[in-house]
């Protein structure tokens, strides 16, 4: 059997799997793992391998050394890079600008292209650029793909991807609507047509990516006409940490009054959002909270559920016919009522909420409206690892055939 690794690089983290790229969506991966806290005093490794979990704690002080201390752990399971066959990497880059519409073959070319994005996403590109450079010198001899969130919302139409900001401007900084989460909804969105039953370029449907980020996402007949997130992950829906869509004004009055740009900046993408509102983002806590009669937490609740039905209803005029709203991620896979409340009161729109579908636990792709619903309602987990492994495999493939 064939496997593809799949690396997500954080600044201070790797997340991993080891999968195979022809297993279903709920399949557990080979080998899964996570390797935190670098650079600090204490690191950890953490890996579950065919169920198995086992831990290390050990001092890690760079991407380089985490990782082959991760594939030496993994190595002495009977796991490891040489232990396998793994016919590609898969690299999670967040952000592709305008350069970047579909996945990438890496090569010291496209890596530079990659670093001339990062003031586009100074917070994720440069540790995506790591986990890049230290899998290619670890792995030299195995294709590696990079697979952009932004990719999957490069064609928006103009009229939802450009701002109303001087056009010059924005031409010489980049700016526009980008779109995150790109790789979960295209991956969500193209499992729904078969619950429908109905072919891709037949279907306009609705994502919804509710986790500790969120975004909204409108598709027509397989292709993004909108999407929430915008020339950053701060802006559209309300989430754990990050405030969502605001007047751009309070920036400028937050800095009038002396606080730093590196301030709002925190406040706005860590200190906002639920947690900012109720001290939490945890939605498990956050319903406890509510339960015990805490006003902050449920004030915290409505301000999400009302800035996700804008956006649904939003998306609903701009698609004209909505055959499907589907829930995935943390949040809108396991939180029961938050899409009960999102949905609550749309009867006459065609979307009504089966009370029992929608009670049961998250186990695979399951719709939750009534067979009476005009428009279909699901729960689709997502599997942004394996959407990325198919990705990066298939590129690999292609281009070997195309050498041969």
């Amino acid at each position: 059997m064939t496997y593809a690794l799949v690396l997500n690089s954080g600044s201070s983290s790797i997340k991993f799997q080891l999968l195979d790229p022809n297993a279903g969506a709920n399949d557990e991966p080979l080998v899964s793992g996570l390797v935190e806290r670098i650079g600090e005093a204490t690191g950890a490794i953490a890996l579950t391998v065919r169920g198995e979990k086992i831990t290390s704690e050990v001092p890690i002080p760079d991407h380089s050394a985490g990782l082959e201390m991760a594939f030496a752990l993994m190595a002495e399971h009977g796991v490891g890079p040489s232990d396998v066959e793994i016919t590609a990497v898969g690299h999670r880059v967040v952000h592709g600008g305008k350069v970047f519409s579909a996945p990438e073959l890496i090569s010291d070319q496209v890596v530079e292209m990659i670093r001339d994005l990062i003031p586009l996403a100074p917070l994720h590109n440069p540790a995506n650029i790591d986990g890049i450079e230290v899998a290619r010198q670890i792995l030299p001899d195995i294709p590696h793909v990079a697979v952009f969130d932004t990719g999957f919302f490069h064609d928006m139409p103009p009229a939802a991807a450009l701002y109303a900001i001087n056009a010059e401007t924005a031409a010489e900084h980049g700016l526009r609507r980008y779109g995150f989460h790109g790789t979960s909804h295209e991956f969500v969105s193209q499992q729904v047509p078969d619950l429908l039953g109905k072919s891709a370029d037949e279907v306009n449907q609705i994502t919804l990516h509710l986790g500790n980020g969120a975004s909204a996402s409108a598709i027509r007949g397989g292709h993004a006409i909108d999407t929430s997130m915008g020339l950053t992950p701060l802006a559209g829906l309300v989430m754990g940490t990050r405030c969502g869509d605001i007047d751009p004004g309070i920036i400028f009055h937050l800095y009038r009054q002396g606080l730093s740009i590196d301030s709002i900046d925190n406040l706005l993408n860590r200190q906002s959002g639920v947690k900012g509102l109720s001290g939490v983002n945890d939605f498990r806590a956050l319903r406890e909270m509510i339960e015990d009669g805490d006003t902050d937490a449920w004030s915290a609740y409505n301000i999400y559920i009302h800035q996700l039905r804008r956006f649904i209803g939003s998306y609903m005029i701009s698609l004209g016919r909505v055959d499907a709203i589907t829930f995935t991620a943390g949040v809108g896979e396991n939180a029961s009522f938050v899409r009960e409340d999102a949905l609550a009161g749309l009867d006459m729109y065609g979307i009504e909420i089966d009370p029992g579908r929608n009670g049961l636990p998250n186990d695979g792709p399951r719709e939750i409206s009534t067979d009476n619903s005009r428009i279909k309602v699901f729960v689709v987990p997502t599997n942004e690892e394996l959407a990325i492994a198919q990705k990066a495999t298939q590129l690999a493939a292609r281009m070997q055939t195309s050498v041969s």
